[in-house]
């Protein structure tokens, strides 16, 4: 057993080397947006003229953003020397990384749900408070409608063209107010602007109503 590992281990580094003699020969750089000639013989430990010739530049001073450039220089080769003694890393890093995706997943995926089991909820307590407001309307609405429909039979029998003396209409109200216009439409609307100025509420007119016999 301890032959086998010597020899896999001798093997390893055998590879290790070829490699870093194969990249220490040339590397390839394209040119991004910002770099100069200047900062790449400095980022791969170069020169001017080297980058020049392996490239044959007219004007050295002249790259484009994409352009390919063979750079000859020991950075690779470090890189490449760091990248191959340690493949037992790489493999644990890729691993662990696997392992923190799935537990974010999952993570999210447990919030998400917890998130949609609380949405639900206020959903059907709006829906709730909703309908108890319709019933609450409905219920005001008629009791609006019973007391106006309660002082209109008290004052005229419900009746748009009954009189007494300058008290007009439905709900008997002064000439003045209706401005000459009898009309049961407008009998309407100045009875409910009268009352909504002066009670608030027919139901309100209807308790002074039942207190004085007038509203």
């Amino acid at each position: 057993m301890k032959i086998k590992n010597a020899l896999l281990s001798t093997a390893a580094a055998t590879a290790s080397l070829f490699a870093i003699g194969a990249t220490a020969q040339a590397a390839t750089v394209t040119v991004k947006a910002g770099d100069t000639v200047s900062q790449i013989v400095l980022d791969h430990n170069t020169t001017v003229d080297a980058i020049q010739q392996a490239n044959h530049l007219k004007d050295v001073n002249l790259i484009l953003v994409g352009q390919q450039l063979e750079v000859n220089g020991d950075d690779s080769a470090t890189t490449t020397t760091t990248q191959t003694s340690q493949p037992a890393a790489t493999t644990q890093s890729s691993s662990q990384t696997t392992n923190q995706a799935s537990q974010s997943q999952t993570s999210q995926s447990s919030q998400t749900q917890s998130s949609q089991t609380q949405t639900s909820t206020p959903a059907a307590k709006t829906t709730t408070q909703q309908s108890t407001s319709s019933t609450s309307n409905y219920s005001n609405n008629s009791s609006e409608s019973a007391a106006k429909a309660w002082i209109a039979n008290k004052e005229s029998g419900g009746s748009y063209s009954a009189r007494n003396g300058q008290y007009i209409g439905k709900y008997q109200l002064s000439a003045s107010y209706l401005n000459g216009d009898y009309s049961a439409a407008n009998q309407e609307r100045v009875a409910n602007n009268y009352v909504a100025s002066r009670y608030g509420s027919w139901a309100n007119a209807k308790s002074h109503w039942l207190a004085n016999n007038w509203y």
